[in-house]
């Protein structure tokens, strides 16, 4: 389903954001498929050849923007509030969240749009989600 591609593609932007996509940051979003109920019914197997399809779209000129707007284009109102906290996950994912990340989940905030009260409640709960012990 390209909404679930939505979200696939919003997770690996955000990997990809800081230029290093880690391993952590890939196990998320392979535990994300398998676990969240947006992704009911998709076939895990598909995940690398999604992750290179963004990729390739990401490598063309505006690719960032023309990704965005797939993303935009397939998700229904209901998921963009899950897009942003997919995103917001794969930027905690690694244990720091690096300045390119802040940029683009402003983009996604205000290109999905995500309200802000919304947003900062979002970023909240993955922040505590994510949070270690010292």
């Amino acid at each position: 389903m390209l909404e679930q591609t939505a979200l696939i593609y919003t997770m690996v932007i955000m990997s990809a954001a800081d230029s290093n996509m880690s391993d952590d940051e890939m196990r998320t979003i392979g535990n994300i498929c398998m676990m969240l109920p947006a992704f009911e019914g998709y076939d895990v197997d598909q995940l690398p050849q999604a992750a290179r399809d963004c990729a390739e779209m990401l490598d063309q000129e505006s690719g960032l923007d023309k990704t965005i707007d797939f993303i935009v284009d397939e998700l229904p109102e209901e998921l963009r509030e899950t897009a942003y906290a997919l995103a917001c996950e794969i930027a905690a994912a690694d244990g720091h969240i690096e300045r390119e990340e802040i940029r683009l989940l402003e983009m996604l905030r205000y290109r999905l749009p995500v309200g802000r009260l919304p947003a900062a409640a979002i970023e909240r709960g993955v922040r505590a989600l994510y949070a270690r012990r010292k």
